[in-house]
C-alpha cells in the first residue's frame, strides 16, 4: 500500500527501504532468510525482489495482472496467473510442495471473500509454516475525518484505494485469522499520525475539539497491521491484537490533549523545545 513513485510504470511498483517501518519492509523481515515462499498477489515484484536478493528465498508467485507478471520472472521459480475471487485458483497449486511462508501483502482487502481466501492460503503452508499478511486499518483517525465530512473518498492508493472492497478494524483482523483456524503469533502496527497521511487536508479541517476526541482512540494512528500467523495447533502463544496498545500513539495523543489544555499558559519557547525533544525521540506531533 506504499505510494508509487513517478519513476515506476506500475501502480504497485514501489521502492522499499528494508530498514524502514513500512508494512512491506516489516513483511520482508518477518519472512526471514532462505525460505520457500508462496507470494500471493505479488504484483510487479516490489516485495518479491527483496525476498529473492536480500533474503535468499525461493519464491512461487500468484498474480492476476498480466503486465505485472511480465516483471516477475527474474525473481521467481514459478509464476501462476490467478484470480483470487475464483475459488479454483487453489487448484493451480495442487502439485506444489507445501511452503514455509505464505505471503499476502495488502491483498485480502481486494477480494470478495477474504476468509475463504485466507483458509485456502493456509492449506499451502507446511506444518511449521506461517502466513504473513499486511492489512490496512479502517479505524485510522484519517478515515474518521473523511466520514465526518460525509465523503468516503476513494483514491488510487492508500487506505481508501479504489480497489479495496473489504475493510478491517482491529477486532475484525483478529476474528479473520481465528475463523481461518490460525493464531497470530507476531503482529506489528504501522503508525502514521493523521498529519502525514494522504488525508491530511481533511484532518486539518476538523474542529480542534473533534481532533482531540478522536485522539482518545488508542488505535487511531494505526495505518496498517502486519501479522504472522500459524496453525492454531502449532507451538506458540496466541496474541490478542486489541491488547497490543500502540505506545507511540499513546504518547502523541496524550501530548496533544495536554498541549490543548495548557497551551494558553506556555511560552512559545517552551512549546518549541518540547516539540523538538519529542522529535529527537522519533515522535512526530
Amino acid at each position: 500500500m506504499s505510494q508509487p513513485s513517478e519513476k515506476h510504470t506500475h501502480i504497485y511498483d514501489y521502492d522499499i527501504d528494508l530498514s524502514s517501518d513500512t508494512a512491506s519492509a516489516r513483511v520482508i523481515r518477518m519472512v526471514g532468510h532462505q525460505k520457500r515462499v508462496l507470494e500471493i498477489g505479488a504484483g510487479p515484484g516490489s516485495i518479491t525482489k527483496h525476498l529473492k536478493h536480500a533474503n535468499n528465498c525461493r519464491i512461487t508467485a500468484l498474480e492476476l495482472d498480466g503486465e505485472a507478471i511480465k516483471k516477475l520472472p527474474p525473481f521467481c521459480e514459478r509464476i501462476y496467473q490467478a484470480n483470487l475471487n475464483d475459488s479454483a485458483w487453489a487448484d493451480l497449486l495442487k502439485d506444489e510442495e507445501r511452503f514455509e511462508a505464505v505471503v499476502a501483502a495488502d491483498v485480502l482487502e481486494h477480494v470478495y471473500e477474504p476468509l475463504t481466501v485466507l483458509k485456502q492460503m493456509a492449506t499451502f503452508m507446511n506444518d511449521d509454516g506461517c502466513v504473513i499478511t499486511s492489512l490496512p486499518h479502517v479505524g485510522h483517525s484519517a478515515i474518521h475525518a473523511c466520514l465526518l465530512e460525509e465523503d468516503f473518498e476513494y483514491r488510487d492508493w492508500g487506505l481508501l484505494d479504489r480497489t479495496h472492497i473489504r475493510f478491517f478494524g482491529i477486532k475484525n483482523i483478529q476474528s479473520l485469522f481465528e475463523n481461518a483456524g490460525l493464531k497470530i503469533v507476531q503482529a506489528e502496527f504501522v503508525i502514521r499520525t493523521p498529519e502525514v497521511t494522504e488525508f491530511v487536508d481533511r484532518w486539518n479541517r476538523l474542529d480542534p475539539d473533534v481532533q482531540l476526541a478522536l485522539e482518545k482512540n488508542p488505535f487511531g494512528h494505526v495505518y496498517q497491521v502486519v501479522v504472522k500467523a500459524v496453525h492454531e495447533t502449532a507451538v506458540g502463544q496466541a496474541l490478542s491484537l486489541i491488547s497490543m496498545l500502540p505506545t507511540e500513539h499513546a504518547v502523541v495523543s496524550r501530548w496533544k490533549i495536554w498541549k490543548a489544555a495548557v497551551r494558553p499558559y506556555l511560552s512559545h519557547g517552551f512549546r518549541s523545545g518540547s516539540k523538538k525533544l519529542l522529535g529527537m525521540l522519533g515522535i512526530r506531533i
